[in-house]
């Protein structure tokens, strides 16, 4: 790009990267980087699916019908549009997607069974070491993919990069947010846009991206306008934090009178078959939401499946009937009409779908004994680190592949075990940002995003 056709909001772009320690050389160098590995940006969004609280990899992705009762469960597996694979028989219109899908069924790690730092790690590749205690996200936390993405690859339009919905996921009911949803060492100013209200209500909105009644567009550029004349005058004393204020300030006018935001979250314009495909309830509706976005420019939309870690996902009790009736249902029939429909618009190739958890669940159905558990009596998978499952479709990913294996009873990796660090540095290998890319805090420390965990290379196309 030539410097005279560059624009003063790619300017403002390219000075927000330099706050954070991000150069043209280091741009250039992560460039020759994706080269030497083979990597190339496959894809131009990630809509991140985080199935909060540890989802059961042998009754979704990695059944074992020749398992004893008690380890394979009462769920019962199907064939799937990729002979050979077969998926759990509560999903499936996702079941006809696996031709062009891929499976992780080696993913481990030891980072212990708290949902904290489990979350963390599987989010960002990082250990915070904090197994023991619950400790609330802060400025020192490895960026969230969506705030890296955001940075390193804004939007080409003018349109909210990151967005996270419909929760702030929580550590316990009351808790304090989990760790690997927000900006972290990049600043608060690379969080993502959480979007808390339900899409599935009648008056769904998002406040934030809504003028005052009093504030009109005209009377919004004038205010603006006005505002830039004065930091005319001052240009010359103007501080680094200064220019992180303008970068922001300029951030949130072009959101305000962005056609491409307004229009993403107006999810009330969808014809009704549509929206009855993805599911009427709060997660069918964020699929679609996220649809919109990426279609809109974002980069990366997180759906975070669950209020805090122990709402959902997290089935010690109950388990078969929470999953039959509460969880698998809406999971197949949201995840299934985005694929359907990336696929129809021709989103697909350069749309990255990753669905995944913190960790799986115990091979051994058992009946718990915790008074805090709402239902002791009810047998339920416990959490298990040491094997599980995850879902990747697009963005590059390599269609109809599976990769890694568990043992008979679901227990441990087979073959090829993967840990959380080389699933982030895949995902963001398929943005085309390598895994070694350094960036800086604002106190201009350096750090890099990945170090330890390479891209699983077999799994592009």
């Amino acid at each position: 790009m030539e410097t005279a056709t560059i624009s003063r909001r790619r300017m403002l772009q390219v000075g927000s990267l330099g706050l954070a320690g991000i150069s043209l050389p280091k741009l250039l160098w992560a460039d020759e980087r994706r080269s030497e590995t083979g990597l190339r940006a496959q894809a131009d969004a990630c809509v991140l699916v985080f199935l909060n609280g540890g989802p059961s990899h042998l009754d979704m992705w990695d059944m074992k019908p020749d398992a004893p009762q008690d380890i394979r469960g009462e769920f019962k597996p199907i064939a799937t549009s990729l002979p050979g694979v077969q998926l759990s028989e509560h999903l499936p219109r996702l079941a006809r997607h696996m031709h062009r899908s891929a499976l992780v069924r080696s993913v481990h790690h030891a980072i212990g069974f708290a949902h904290g730092a489990a979350v963390y790690t599987a989010l960002t590749g990082h250990d915070r070491g904090d197994t023991t205690m619950i400790t609330p996200t802060g400025p020192n936390d490895y960026p969230a993919i969506g705030s890296v993405a955001a940075l390193v690859r804004p939007p080409e339009h003018l349109t909210v990069p990151f967005v996270s919905l419909p929760y702030i996921s929580t550590e316990g009911i009351g808790g304090p947010p989990q760790a690997g949803f927000f900006g972290g060492l990049l600043g608060k100013g690379q969080d993502p846009l959480f979007v808390t209200k339900d899409p599935n209500k009648p008056d769904f909105s998002v406040p934030e991206l809504t003028l005052q009644s009093d504030v009109g567009t005209d009377r919004l550029s004038r205010r603006k306008s006005l505002e830039g004349t004065i930091d005319a005058r001052f240009a010359e004393c103007m501080s680094h934090r200064a220019a992180s204020m303008d970068t922001f300030r300029e951030r949130a006018f072009s959101l305000l009178t962005s056609p491409a935001t307004q229009r993403a979250f107006q999810i009330s314009q969808e014809p009704d078959r549509v929206r009855d495909a993805y599911g009427r309830n709060i997660y069918g509706q964020s699929f679609l939401l996220a649809r919109r976005l990426i279609e809109a420019g974002t980069r990366v939309v997180t759906i975070a499946w669950s209020p805090d870690a122990n709402a959902t996902w997290d089935t010690h009790w109950d388990h078969v009937n929470r999953l039959k009736n509460e969880l698998l249902p809406p999971l197949d029939m949201g995840l299934a009409s985005l694929l359907d429909d990336l696929v129809e618009r021709g989103m697909f190739e350069r749309t990255l779908v990753v669905v995944m958890g913190e960790f799986g669940r115990t091979p051994k159905i058992m009946t718990v004994n915790d008074p805090s558990m709402p239902i002791t009596s009810i047998p339920g998978r416990s959490h298990w680190p040491f094997c599980y499952s995850l879902f990747m479709a697009g963005g590059g990913i390599k269609p109809g592949f599976v990769y890694g294996a568990s043992d008979k009873t679901g227990s441990f990796p087979a073959d090829k075990p993967v840990i959380p660090a080389a699933i982030i540095a895949t995902i963001y290998g398929a943005l085309g940002i390598p895994n070694t890319f350094e960036f800086r805090d604002p106190l201009k420390r350096p750090y890099t995003l990945v170090p330890w965990g390479e891209p699983i290379v077999e799994m592009f196309a």
